[in-house]
């Protein structure tokens, strides 16, 4: 009857976010560095697709953390678990906004003050996370299908929302809404409700049946990719303006699809194969640092003058320079983080 500890658990999934890291890395290098007349090739294609499921688990794993917060406020009044939530919601929201400043201030004085209200993952974040801060009033596995219902809506509704007449609504909280090429809360809102239910249903897992649990999320995974490439290939739609790579439900269960698959294997490599020391781990638990750094070095003006000039073979040294260059970083972060908490437990051991 005993359950995992958070330790364990928490192993795999920053396994899981440092592998996402990886796949963003590659994919936003090939992004900002590719020559144009490069970017039908296959290479790239594939580079893109697959440097988009990472914004896809990234969203999942914060709905995991959501969800494991609102089951540790569990014993609190209705009331303070809502303002817990809205207050994690808050958190993400405050991320967002020093990092869309810090991009405007350091493009000076060639960005356009509109930037800071573009919509990124991390807006999408807190939107979302404040959206879902209602689910905190359920408990128990009825929180984990609230949470799944609320998955099912914002992916199921994004196309409909492509739909509405929006001209009216300033872009700035249009882009909140209403699918677009960067992110919105509909589809991309439902990987974190889903991620919410998984979160709050993990502390009900006990230690012997975690191999068990991911099997059956393998062979989920492995349904919801079928299903979504075969509602994808009908020649018919519910929808009037269904768009797979822009609005589609089936493109959010290919995508939940191989999240999971992707989650049931890295509990795997770290629960029966990888020992010590893990770069890819590593990358996960510095996963926010990782992504400001790499965006304002990718996008911003330090090798602007490689923008959109390389090869396929000169990306993929870049990627590989910029993978180490970030595992140098996280490393940097880790002993910074080991030396600040030292130092607390002597002053403490002083103090008392």
């Amino acid at each position: 009857m005993e359950r995992v500890p958070v330790r364990n658990r928490i192993v795999f999934l920053d396994w899981l976010r440092g592998l996402a890291a990886i796949v963003m890395l590659q994919g936003h290098t090939f992004d900002s560095f590719l020559k144009p007349e490069l970017r039908e090739q296959p290479t790239f294609i594939f580079s893109q697709f697959f440097g988009g499921q990472a914004a896809a688990i990234f969203l999942f794993l914060t709905g995991i953390t959501f969800g494991l917060g609102m089951h540790r406020r569990d014993d609190l009044p209705p009331w303070h678990r809502i303002t817990g939530a809205l207050r994690r919601a808050r958190y993400l929201f405050l991320l967002a906004i020093a990092f869309r400043l810090q991009m405007w201030l350091f493009a000076l004085p060639k960005q356009p003050w509109t930037d800071l209200f573009h919509v990124d993952v991390l807006n999408v974040m807190g939107a979302t996370a404040a959206l879902l801060s209602i689910i905190a009033l359920a408990q128990g596995m009825r929180r984990v299908r609230w949470a799944a219902f609320a998955g099912i809506v914002l992916a199921a509704l994004a196309p409909v929302m492509s739909g509405l007449e929006t001209a009216r609504i300033p872009g700035a909280i249009r882009d909140y809404f209403v699918p677009s090429a960067s992110f919105s809360m509909f589809p991309w809102g439902a990987y974190l409700a889903f991620g919410l239910a998984a979160g709050s249903a993990i502390p009900f897992v006990r230690r012997g049946e975690w191999s068990r649990v991911t099997q059956w999320a393998a062979l989920l995974g492995f349904g919801l990719l079928i299903a979504g490439r075969y509602f994808s290939n009908l020649p018919f739609s519910i929808y009037s303006n269904s768009n797979f790579w822009l609005n589609s439900p089936a493109l959010v269960a290919c995508k939940l699809g191989i999240t999971l698959l992707l989650g049931s294997g890295a509990f795997l490599w770290t629960e029966y194969f990888s020992e010590g020391w893990s770069w890819v781990r590593l990358l996960g638990t510095t996963s926010l640092a990782v992504y400001w750094v790499h965006v304002e070095l990718l996008y911003g003006r330090w090798f602007s003058s490689y923008k959109q000039i390389l090869t396929i073979w000169e990306c993929v040294v870049a990627s590989s320079l910029l993978m180490v260059a970030m595992v140098g970083m996280s490393a940097a972060i880790g002993r910074l983080r080991q030396r600040w908490t030292y130092d607390l437990s002597q002053n403490k051991r002083i103090a008392a």
